[in-house]
């Protein structure tokens, strides 16, 4: 699945629509609205308006986009989030949850559709995506959060 999937676009939107400030997580350490700006602030790497440092060792960055894109299984629980993404470190610190959680929608969206006004940027440990990739990489990093919070 990627977001370009006629099925999945709504479906993330409404499972967004039923995430709350007060979801709790099912692992990790976030509450609800840090993961919206951490999804956020994914996204604007996605769109080339944020850059990271990449992650070591780039040279294992085409495995890890195989595991992680190609194989049916769902991302791993509790991998450590890098400090630029983390909202208790680098990351955007969460303000308004309405507000960042339609900032989200439109981001999805935005990156959903066929016609871009943005130019990828690098991915910090999968190294250059393509077009598809990142649109995979949008599907199972919201899906992976969303499960995190059960919507």
């Amino acid at each position: 699945m990627t977001i370009l999937d006629e099925e999945t676009m709504p479906r993330l939107m409404e499972r967004l629509q039923r995430l709350r400030a007060d979801s709790r997580p099912g692992w990790g350490r976030m509450n609800a609205h840090q993961m919206v700006c951490h999804l956020n602030d994914a996204m604007k790497l996605a769109f080339g308006e944020r850059e990271f440092a990449e992650a070591s060792p780039v040279r294992f960055a085409g495995f890890f986009r195989f595991v992680a894109f190609r194989l049916p299984a769902p991302w791993p629980k509790n991998y450590p989030t890098r400090p630029e993404f983390d909202q208790e470190k680098g990351g955007t610190a969460p303000k308004d949850f309405g507000l960042d959680t339609a900032a989200l929608g439109a981001a999805l969206e935005r990156l959903s559709h066929g016609r871009r006004d943005f130019r990828f940027g690098r991915h910090p440990v999968f190294g250059e995506l393509t077009e598809w990739e990142w649109k995979r990489w949008a599907y199972l990093h919201a899906d992976h959060h969303f499960r995190q919070f059960g919507v």
